[in-house]
């Protein structure tokens, strides 16, 4: 999508994502085509493409694309998966997952928050794209099992309900730890044995439900 932020998207793939780890080519290539400066406040567009998060409404945050680019990387997308994120935020995670995939079902708590990503999907006709106002620490079972699931809020532990809605063989990437500072970890589901790896430190906002932070 040619737009007057093209050319700091093509920088901020090149200085901030390949050189750092992200090797697979489709999502460099995604991570060139979003405009992530539609999923911030306008007086935020300028910092959009910057080596960092930034705030959003009610107290949530977009993350840095360095971690949006790692944690999508790590689900290993083919195109043909279904993927549940938990935690839609400003709409950014998803609108990259939704071109890397079949579908995409997402769960916000927010409301303002789910308003204004639902939006900027139909805008950017992010039609594979499903989303639901309920506790993400809940998944969303009607539609389970998942072959991926992202979680992009931190955790006090991985969620049972996330753990039984993945598919066998499946892969999830969640936060965990304390509320300042997690793990990145990832878990996989094969042949009904668990396997988590911790991948890097990160810091997100506090996952909160029945099975996060109260």
């Amino acid at each position: 999508m040619m737009d007057r932020f093209t050319t700091a998207r093509e920088r901020m793939v090149s200085e901030q994502l390949a050189c750092r780890g992200i090797s697979d080519s489709n999502v460099l290539k995604v991570m060139s085509e979003v405009p992530r400066h539609l999923f911030v406040d306008d007086a935020m567009q300028g910092r959009a493409y910057g080596d960092h998060p930034l705030p959003i409404a009610s107290d949530q945050t977009i993350s840095q694309p360095l971690i949006v680019a790692a944690m999508t990387q790590a689900l290993q997308l083919q195109g043909t998966e279904k993927v549940l994120e938990i935690g839609t935020g400003s709409g950014y995670q998803a609108a990259v997952l939704s071109r890397l995939c079949a579908n995409v079902y997402t769960v916000e708590r927010i409301n303002t928050l789910l308003a204004g990503a639902r939006k900027i999907f139909d805008q950017l006709r992010c039609y594979n794209i499903l989303s639901r106002l309920d506790d993400g620490t809940m998944g969303w079972r009607e539609h389970a099992p998942y072959d991926a699931i992202i979680v992009t809020a931190g955790s006090p532990e991985i969620p049972e309900p996330l753990i039984d809605q993945l598919a066998d063989p499946g892969r999830m990437v969640i936060p965990v730890g304390e509320r300042d500072v997690q793990e990145l970890h990832y878990l996989t589901k094969i042949d009904g044995e668990i396997e988590v790896q911790q991948l890097e430190s990160v810091r997100f906002v506090s996952l909160i439900g029945e099975h996060g932070w109260k």
